[in-house]
This record gives structure tokens, C-alpha cells and sequence, in this order.
């Protein structure tokens, strides 16, 4: 580890797509390669995903912080990202080995967005199963994220979605911008969003 500050990596998405388990996937593989990670998750007014992630036994539960939004998600990643800013910096200070801090959002709509403050970079999250139309909905999230994870693809032939249609035309929304297809649960496409951190912000 140098002595530069942390990658702080967002993972934003609505309810339910697949964001923790994104976590718990990128934390196996970093801690894999020996490489030194913390996490932040956010959600209301509870520290629910914080506590998962502790149980997982992927990481040292010392290196997880829970920030109570309190109110809407975006707030804290978005309008005021301060608390979250407070706990990356504690993290750091207490664990100076740390090279990547991962901070989930709470779950939230297609219009969620991260602080250029807060994050270095951000992924967004949407399963298929809130169909093939969430590209055509330009939603902020899906359109400016920096790595656009579209998940559960294993699900698409149950749910009635084209995923391939889905896929085409997130890419015509997103402009050509970074989308990898995952399934959190299986690990399927987590080795290509770890390649692609490692392009674009962990220079490795």
C-alpha cells in the first residue's frame, strides 16, 4: 500500500438488486489478492446490511461502518455526503493499510446519484427483474453511473425480460460506457467488474 488515500468506490441501485451482494462478492475477491478493503453501508434508520456483512466472515467486522440516512438514501451519498466522508476518514486513520473503501447506498430509485465528493468512481445496480424497459427510462443513476452492473441475469427467461435487448439498449442510453451482466449470487461477472476496477480507479 502507498501512502495516497483509498479508492472510495459508490454502489448505489434500488431496493433489492443486488447491491450487498455485490459487496460480499468484491470483498472475497480483493481479500483473495491480499488487498486491504473496508466497507460503509447506508441505509435508513437501521445498520441491517452493515450487520450482514459483518456475519459473512469475509472481512474483519472492524472494517464495516453502518451511516443512518434517516431519511431519503440519496441524501447522504448525494446532498450532504458528510457523515459518509466522516466515517471513510475514520476508517482510514484506523485502518492506514486500507486500499479500497466500498460505500453502499440505501436502496434507492433510478435517480440516485453519488457525490463526486464522496466517491471516486460509482457503479449502479439494476436487476432484471425490474425489466427490459429500465434503460429506456434514462433514469440519472443509469445513465451517469461510471459501471452500470446489471444483475440477476440468471433470472431474465423467468421473468419474461430480453436481456440482450436490455443490454443493447443500456448501451445506447449509457453511450458506450462500462456495463458488465452479473449474478451476485453465483459470482458470474464479478471477475469482469473487479477487471474493470482495476482499469479505471486501482490501476493494477
Amino acid at each position: 500500500m502507498n501512502d495516497r488515500r483509498a479508492a472510495r468506490i459508490g454502489i448505489g441501485g434500488p431496493v433489492g438488486s443486488g447491491k450487498t451482494a455485490l459487496v460480499e462478492q468484491l470483498i472475497a475477491v480483493f481479500g483473495a489478492a491480499d488487498r486491504s478493503i473496508s466497507v460503509i453501508t447506508n441505509d435508513l434508520v437501521t445498520a441491517e446490511d452493515a450487520e450482514r456483512v459483518k456475519r459473512s466472515g469475509l472481512i474483519d467486522p472492524a472494517r464495516v461502518r453502518a451511516v443512518e440516512a434517516g431519511g431519503c438514501p440519496h441524501t447522504v451519498i448525494r446532498e450532504d455526503p458528510s457523515l459518509n466522508i466522516a466515517a471513510a476518514d475514520e476508517l482510514e486513520a484506523q485502518f492506514p493499510d486500507t486500499e479500497v473503501i466500498l460505500l453502499e447506498s440505501g436502496g434507492d430509485n433510478l435517480a440516485s446519484t453519488f457525490s463526486r465528493d464522496l466517491v471516486d468512481y460509482w457503479i449502479f445496480v439494476i436487476d432484471v427483474a425490474g425489466g427490459d424497459d429500465i434503460p429506456r427510462k434514462r433514469g440519472p443513476g443509469v445513465i451517469r453511473c461510471d459501471l452500470l452492473v446489471v444483475n440477476k441475469i440468471d433470472l431474465a427467461p423467468h421473468v419474461g425480460v430480453d436481456l440482450e435487448l436490455l443490454l443493447h439498449e443500456a448501451d445506447l442510453v449509457r453511450g458506450g460506457k462500462p456495463i458488465v451482466p452479473t449474478n451476485a449470487r453465483t459470482g458470474d461477472g464479478i471477475a469482469a467488474v473487479v477487471a474493470q476496477l482495476d482499469r479505471d480507479v486501482l490501476f493494477v
